[in-house]
């Protein structure tokens, strides 16, 4: 990296089933000019942009980056599209980043966003063959099966989804804007909900949402807008493996060792579970997080789900290591914007601006993002320390 940068802005939208009071475009802006405000800017402050989403046929509106130039005030700006699928609002946080490094720009505007009310997601996934491998009605049919293999592979007990799913939900309603405020739920009434793909149950799965997500990312003598601290970037990655090759582990992606290597490598972390004091991870359904705990690094290959049991992700049982103070994806899920959550919150944390789920002491924070079949992947660390 030839020049540093910083998270100066973040802007979220609240997270709903439905924003009918505005279109996606107004959504869009809406996150725009919370993350304008809180970086003490406006539009004309800003020298390009960069957008997300997830997949055109979520919504069935083809390049919709085209027409919201204007609501984004890029008009006769640069602006540019990412797409990596369900990782796509982490790789559109380091694009964004990576034009600021590279002494292209000094301040760039990014926004995430999906209008789930607008589309059907699950069928949206589930193209037939031959055009594709067939997702068995959604993302859920997808990762079933390899949730189960991780289960036989580690011998957890069935409980450590239902475990995940109260725990960010009890983090969630901490958060203002998630989607998902259950602060009285149970493990109980997890286990009693709807088994959808064994062994995911209703409550174990993601919401669908509408929402949207942005930052403003400045370099190092472009930083003083904001009355807030800024986050500085200390590390990002982008790793991606196809699908489906001979010997691929899918409940241990090489792609998922090799994104998080890379960005220790860069921030200096030898031990994230000690270095670390939080992080954001995407976690769609809840047997994700000991898979992720292990591919990450916190914990050795089949020991993650111990970690869960024993509440060390946990804000409400005092862990030492905090995964998704804000809920996370199980909270609120707007998909093309769910990875650049991760990133903001992340930032969030490390500039003290959490609000009721702020970790205390918080200086050193990861944010985590996948998609695809688990193959596409982006991961940042910032810190409130200047590197």
């Amino acid at each position: 990296m030839a020049q540093l940068a910083a998270v100066i802005g973040t802007g979220q939208t609240k997270y709903k089933t439905k924003r009918g009071d505005v279109s996606i475009a107004g959504l869009l802006r809406e996150a725009a000019v919370a993350a304008l405000e809180d970086a003490g800017l406006g539009f004309d402050d800003i020298d390009a942009v960069v957008i997300g989403k997830a997949p055109d046929m979520f919504e069935g509106v083809v390049m919709p980056e085209c027409y919201l130039s204007d609501a984004l005030g890029a008009n006769g700006k640069p602006m540019l599209r990412v797409h990596t699928a369900g990782s796509v609002g982490g790789s559109t946080a380091l694009v964004a980043a990576s034009h600021v490094q590279s002494g292209t720009f000094r301040r760039v505007l990014t926004v995430t966003f999906e209008k789930q009310s607008e589309s059907n997601a699950m069928w949206a996934l589930s193209t037939p063959q031959p055009f594709s491998v067939h997702l068995n009605a959604g993302a859920g049919g997808y990762f079933a099966p390899i949730i189960r293999e991780y289960m036989r592979r580690s011998k957890a007990p069935y409980d450590v989804g239902i475990k995940v799913a109260v725990k960010d939900r009890l983090h969630g309603a901490r958060n203002p804007l998630a989607h998902l405020h259950k602060p009285d739920i149970t493990m109980a009434e997890v286990e009693e909900s709807m088994m959808l793909w064994d062994p995911i149950r209703l409550l174990e799965a993601c919401p669908s949402s509408d929402g949207a997500c942005a930052m403003v990312i400045a370099a190092e003598d472009a930083v003083d807008s904001s009355a807030k601290p800024p986050a500085w970037i200390r590390g990002g990655a982008m790793r991606s493996e196809p699908t489906l090759y001979a010997g691929r582990d899918e409940v241990n992606p090489r792609a998922g060792r090799d994104c998080a290597a890379d960005v220790y490598r860069q921030a200096g972390i030898s031990d994230p579970r000690r270095q670390l004091n939080c992080a954001e991870i995407y976690v769609p359904f809840s047997w994700y997080e000991p898979m992720w705990l292990e591919n990450l690094g916190f914990a050795e290959e089949g020991q993650g789900w111990r970690l869960t049991m024993d509440g060390a992700t946990s804000l409400d049982e005092g862990g030492d290591i905090p995964w998704n103070p804000s809920g996370g994806v199980l909270s609120s899920n707007p998909i093309g914007a769910s990875g650049m959550i991760r990133f903001a919150e992340a930032a969030r944390q490390v500039r003290g601006d959490a609000g009721a789920h702020q970790v205390a002491g918080a200086k050193l924070a990861m944010g985590h993002a996948y998609g695809g079949g688990a193959q596409f992947f982006a991961m940042w660390i910032v810190g409130a320390d200047k590197p």
